[in-house]
């Protein structure tokens, strides 16, 4: 079983990046381009892709042929004999920011680090992680530190772990609702509920669908 591909010496984007050579080299014999790579992971220019292959090389992951074009090659390591080719198994989720597991704070939509996943730790599949910052939901076994999948979708039944949005604020919370009011439950009784106001600008978000737990 595939747990977290999160190597100590590789960050979140050079272990997409070393996924998606796999994959590329098992479905198409040859592996991707610098230019390639970067229109992938939106880099800005090919310095950027450069910038993560050093570091994959460094690591020993990966050995680069000078004067070729795809001059990439995996090398039988640690860190290659973790990256599968992706499959129906896999998950290739984005890194969407961070979410208050104690109070609200807003996400950061501008991380987009990638990371890769077992399709098996998630019910339903999820469309992107957020990861938790806070304890109040620790009861519930979702950790400071946690990657925490969310399915994007705006309906939700009271019972349910969701992340909702309070004026342009993030929080991830147990829903409930009740016929005075919407109600956010912290999972640890060190943590008061928040009760939505009726002037608030309310949403959900998505729903709590499972998580990982990095190596720390």
């Amino acid at each position: 079983m595939l747990v977290v591909l999160l190597l100590m010496n590789i960050s979140d984007t050079q272990q997409a990046i070393l996924a998606m050579i796999a994959e590329r080299i098992d479905a198409d014999g040859v592996p991707p381009s610098q230019v390639e790579i970067a229109h992938a992971f939106g880099f800005k220019g090919v310095r950027a892709a450069q910038y993560h292959l050093e570091a994959l090389e460094q690591a020993g992951a990966i050995r680069r042929v000078p004067g070729q074009a795809r001059g990439i090659r995996l090398i039988s390591s640690p860190a290659a004999d973790l990256v599968p080719a992706v499959g129906d198994d896999l998950l290739r989720l984005p890194v969407l920011g961070q979410v208050d597991a104690g109070l609200p704070i807003g996400a950061d939509a501008g991380h987009h680090d990638m990371v890769l996943l077992d399709r098996v730790f998630f019910q339903p599949a999820p469309d992107y992680l957020l990861k938790v910052k806070g304890d109040s939901m620790r009861d519930e076994g979702i950790l400071h530190g946690d990657l925490i999948g969310v399915h994007r979708t705006n309906d939700a039944r009271s019972g349910q772990i969701v992340v909702a949005r309070i004026d342009d604020e993030i929080t991830v919370k147990l829903l409930k609702i009740g016929k005075d009011a919407i109600r956010l439950l912290p999972r640890n009784p060190d943590f008061a509920p928040i009760v939505v106001k009726p002037d608030q600008d309310f949403a959900i978000e998505g729903l709590y669908c499972g998580l990982v737990r990095p190596n720390r």
